[in-house]
């Protein structure tokens, strides 16, 4: 079975294909055909499916040998969010195949091969908030720690130390967090584990449950500026 994945909840956009060659309850072996990333600040909407496009192109495959279409539905950019969920849902709808929505999150856990270390994903969500989550990789399985949630960055301090492990920040809210949190306990983070990828999302959607296109919904965890300001006027 082959993966198509779009990650768009960031800056960053990517579309990434995944070969799935063993799905048996036991295994799952799999191989990343190919990944097409960008991160030059032009719009998602203009630039998502036309890289999808160029992907399936480039490895000689059509939309119909895609199986299974996912997408990270968020934390993240409201937008980008939107934009990504749209996308996959009338790409499935069009193919009649199933879509996985996961955790932006847990997305770019799954890219963090790092035992004996909690991995915290941070997503700038400004006002000194970050989209996070914690996990913890125990031999081939990822264990979440924390849900997915907004949190200030000082409790997000206060979190760590109370675990106590050495940890390692990933994601674009990283370079925010290590200017405000020093802990001896905390490991460098490569500039590629900076950004969210569609290849996160692929891995992810082996461990999620496929839904129809109709059932994927985006996760915001909080309301948009639009809707804070709204409902000030109204109260």
């Amino acid at each position: 079975m082959l993966i198509i994945a779009f990650e768009s909840s960031a800056r960053p956009a990517s579309v990434a294909v995944l070969e799935v060659c063993d799905t048996s309850a036991d295994s799952c072996k799999h191989k990343l055909l190919g990944q097409y990333f960008q991160n030059n600040g032009f719009s998602h909407s203009r630039t998502l499916m036309s890289m999808a496009e160029t992907l399936l192109k480039s490895l000689n495959l059509k939309p119909a040998d895609i199986g299974l279409a996912a997408v990270a539905r968020g934390p993240g950019s409201f937008t980008g969010i939107r934009i990504g969920v749209s996308a996959v849902k009338g790409l499935a709808w069009g193919l009649d195949i199933p879509v996985c929505g996961v955790s932006t999150l847990e997305a770019m856990a799954r890219q963090t091969r790092l035992p004996g270390t909690i991995i915290c994903p941070v997503m700038d969500a400004r006002r000194s908030q970050v989209y996070n989550a914690l996990f913890k990789w125990h031999g081939d399985k990822l264990k979440r720690l924390r849900d997915d949630r907004a949190i200030s960055i000082d409790e997000l301090s206060e979190d760590l130390k109370h675990y106590g492990e050495p940890f390692m920040f990933v994601g674009d809210g990283t370079e925010v967090c290590k200017k405000s949190i020093s802990d001896n306990n905390l490991h460098d983070t490569p500039e590629i584990l900076h950004y969210q990828t569609a290849y996160g999302v692929a891995l992810a959607a082996l461990h999620a449950k496929p839904i129809s296109s109709e059932e994927l919904e985006p996760s915001y965890l909080r309301p948009s500026q639009a809707e804070r300001e709204r409902n000030s006027v109204n109260n």
